[in-house]
């Protein structure tokens, strides 16, 4: 198993608005660059996992603003599998304020498995090495 960790970046001015914060349509998007981030540390990347023939589509999002982040501050994404059946995947994530490590947003993503016709699949019969990653990546946590 790898050793997980956080995305990290800066909030770029683009993503800033008139009150000289992040704008909260681009948390969204900030959950989505972790998860794609995490999911190739745990060797699956999204490129392999779409070769295979096999999609992950949004069911839900959800997110709870805690405090602003603002242009140019540093910030780290903690991921975590929630639930994992074979069919959904449920991942929580933690924004946090590098510089001051206050908690800046929380949320989580819901997803299911599909072929490429939006057809629902269950993983541990047809991808089982798919299956595996996500069942012994379900438990770890790397929130601080």
């Amino acid at each position: 198993m790898n050793e997980i960790k956080p995305y990290e970046r800066k909030v770029y001015y683009y993503e800033t608005d008139k009150m000289a914060v992040m704008h909260h349509s681009n948390y969204i998007r900030i959950f989505e660059e972790s998860r794609v981030f995490f999911l190739a540390q745990v060797g699956m990347p999204f490129e392999e996992i779409e070769a295979k023939g096999l999609l992950m589509p949004v069911l839900s999002v959800e997110c709870r603003y805690k405090r602003p982040l603002r242009f140019d501050e540093e910030f780290a994404v903690y991921p975590t599998i929630t639930k994992f059946n074979g069919a959904t995947l449920h991942i929580s994530y933690r924004i946090i304020n590098k510089a001051t490590g206050e908690l800046c947003a929380e949320g989580s993503s819901s997803h299911c498995f599909t072929d490429t016709e939006m057809k629902p699949v269950r993983t541990k019969n047809r991808y089982p090495e798919i299956y595996r990653l996500f069942a012994e990546n379900m438990s770890d946590s790397i929130i601080p």
